[in-house]
């Protein structure tokens, strides 16, 4: 059971991990910006989150089912957020000189650190798609636990795996980032924020037609 447990849970954290989606270029974005904290503070946002959803599926099962009743505003909502997010980076987002990189990485302040956090909490929780991932995935778990004598103890190595796997290799994404930073120019920064900016529109924009037309879980 051990073993099986620990294989399902690899098996969807490099699902989760390899998903192309706004968070992956908002990873990748905050840690250019401002630095391993930054990137840190995000991923700690997208991981409580998912800590929470996977929380809510598994214990307020009939609190999450009632969410999914709301899934349409919830998805505007996100989508909403993304496309506000996405002009920003394109438009107002400034490239920095790297001695006003190393300054604003050193004054990195726990309000910023908490602001980003936040930040990377509401971006994954207001997506839609993460919310039906984890639906999907307590549902299959839940079945493969009928299997076992520990059911509850399958499920909960399963669900750590899953979390500890994703948050590393989100953590790894930042440390890359941090390798590459040093060698960038303000005006390469300038196109990557413009870059992110539009795939934040772009997702944005494909979530909102899908929610509107109903036509989600084709776009999922």
């Amino acid at each position: 059971m051990f073993i099986s447990a620990i294989i399902k849970g690899l098996t969807l954290g490099l699902v989760l991990s390899i998903t192309v989606g706004p968070v992956i270029f908002a990873i990748i974005r905050q840690s250019l910006s401002n630095g391993h904290k930054g990137g840190i503070a995000f991923v700690l946002g997208v991981s409580f989150s998912d800590i929470v959803l996977v929380l809510i599926c598994n214990v307020f099962s009939q609190l999450f089912a009632s969410a999914l009743a709301y899934e349409k505003v919830i998805g505007i909502g996100g989508s909403t957020f993304l496309i506000i997010l996405g002009l920003y980076n394109f438009f107002f987002k400034k490239s920095i000189t790297a001695e006003e990189k190393e300054i604003a990485h050193k004054n990195f302040r726990k309000r910023d650190f908490v602001t980003t956090f936040f930040s990377g909490f509401l971006m994954n929780m207001l997506n839609p798609a993460v919310m039906l991932f984890w639906f999907a995935v307590t549902a299959t778990i839940l079945n493969d636990a009928k299997s076992y004598v520990h059911q509850n103890e399958y499920r909960f190595i399963v669900f750590i795996t899953c979390l500890a796997f994703v948050l590393f290799f989100d953590l790894l994404k930042v440390f890359l980032a941090g390798k590459i930073r040093n060698k960038l120019t303000p005006h390469n920064i300038h196109k990557i924020n413009q870059i992110s900016g539009i795939i934040f529109v772009i997702f944005g924009l494909v979530l909102m037609y899908g929610m509107i037309t109903g036509k989600a879980d084709a776009i999922y």
